[in-house]
């Protein structure tokens, strides 16, 4: 039920914070899991205080539990311990501080971890976020690495001490952070997403040194995982040696056996790149010299051909053919023009022969009427006293018909 307050009419801090006292009483007991970080015993006045603090978020409360539930698993439970408390919420008015009364602790158990683990492993992997078609590649020549690593790490000296040696100019952006306790899991999501930010850094290594499964637990938290999934920048997961696989190493874009391997897959190795360059040169080298003296066999080959080794001999056997083709169609034409002329001169004396012209050579004349011209072919044609026309070889003169007489008929 809210209070009706006022300016006017404001309520005391005291009356306030019994207010809240009595909310919270009424709340009931919970189970809580989280990590001790830190742990006062009070033996004068038979308590115990506990810091909890939640794995992957800053938050954390205070738990305070009598001696009787604490001695249990007093040689259990030290700073970086992963517990589970039944406790109720209390508010202590004075000092409006809000914590925790454990009725009962119990330690997480490595099967239960592990349990646990399986379990996020399936769930995160059935969302898609382990799925080989969403890891990025490496770029070949990463100019800035981005580094998140403990501070003064063997795993921080290996991936510096080996990129460099493989590659001297390449540039680090290193993080350190916590990599195990309460603190690993929101400072490593920090880093990652300040280098994934960072305009000039073009791959992220996550790195960590072996530990036991208590000590990666960090590197598989969900929301670190979900943190990773999300980033833009290629991702190696470089945590432990060989045996040990966090849920990191699943989501990463590569996962390195160790930080020396992560260092070996992130950068080339500048003398293998040389190598690799020079023996491409002479392999391209030989490639086109081979090619070049193929090309020159090719062309002494070709030029020794008659039609190369002596270009002029082609035209000379045209010209020949040439002369040999007009010496013959001039005989041809001239044989054929003979034989012309011939023929004309046959027929012209032909015609000679048969023309009246030859016929009045022999003697002959011919009449014509002088009336109109006709030709006298019988004597009854014409009349006593009649003028003619006679043409004879050499020119035409007139005569008289003084007699006409008729040709006796053959019996």
């Amino acid at each position: 039920m809210a209070l009706e307050t006022s300016p006017d009419a404001p309520i005391p801090v005291s009356r306030v914070s019994a207010l809240i006292g009595g909310w919270i009483q009424r709340l009931g007991a919970v189970w809580v899991e989280g990590q001790i970080t830190e742990l006062s015993p009070r033996p004068g006045a038979g308590v115990v205080f506990l810091t909890l603090r939640d794995p992957s978020q800053n938050v954390s409360i205070s738990v305070t539990c009598y001696r009787s539930v604490f001695d249990p698993v007093a040689t259990l439970v030290q700073p970086g311990s992963r517990v589970v408390v039944y406790a109720k919420p209390e508010w202590y008015a004075p000092r409006g501080t809000l914590s925790l009364r454990a009725a009962e602790i119990r330690m997480v158990g490595l099967g239960d971890l592990l349990a646990r683990l399986e379990l996020l492993k399936r769930s995160l992997a059935a969302e898609g976020l382990f799925a080989a078609e969403r890891k990025r590649p490496l770029p070949f020549l990463p100019q800035c690495i981005g580094l998140v690593t403990g501070r003064a790490s063997a795993a921080e000296r290996d991936v510096l001490q080996n990129a460099r040696r493989r590659w001297p100019a390449v540039r680090f952006e290193v993080r350190n952070v916590p990599v195990q306790g309460a603190y690993a899991v929101p400072e490593v999501i920090t880093a990652i997403k300040e280098l994934d930010a960072h305009p000039e850094v073009d791959v992220i290594i996550v790195a960590r040194g072996g530990g036991s499964v208590e000590d990666l637990l960090p590197f598989s938290d969900e929301a670190l995982i979900r943190a990773v999934a999300e980033a833009r920048t290629p991702v190696v997961s470089a945590i432990g040696h060989e045996p040990d696989q966090p849920l990191l190493d699943f989501v990463a874009d590569l996962r390195a056996s160790t930080p020396t391997d992560a260092a070996k897959h992130v950068v080339p190795d500048v003398r293998e790149e040389l190598a690799r360059v020079h023996a491409l040169r002479d392999r391209a080298r030989r490639t086109i010299e081979g090619r070049l003296h193929r090309e020159e066999a090719g062309l002494a080959s070709i030029r020794t051909r008659p039609a190369l080794a002596a270009p002029h001999r082609l035209i000379d056997d045209r010209a020949a053919e040439v002369r040999s083709l007009v010496d013959r169609s001039r005989r041809t034409l001239g044989h054929r023009l003979d034989r012309a002329a011939t023929e004309l001169h046959h027929t012209l004396a032909r015609v000679v022969a048969l023309s009246p012209a030859a016929t009045l050579q022999r003697g002959y004349a011919v009449l014509q009427r002088t009336a109109d011209g006709a030709v006298v072919r019988a004597p009854g044609e014409i009349a006593v006293g009649e003028e003619l026309r006679a043409r004879v070889a050499e020119g035409a003169f007139t005569v008289a018909v003084s007699a006409v007489e008729a040709q006796a008929e053959e019996e």
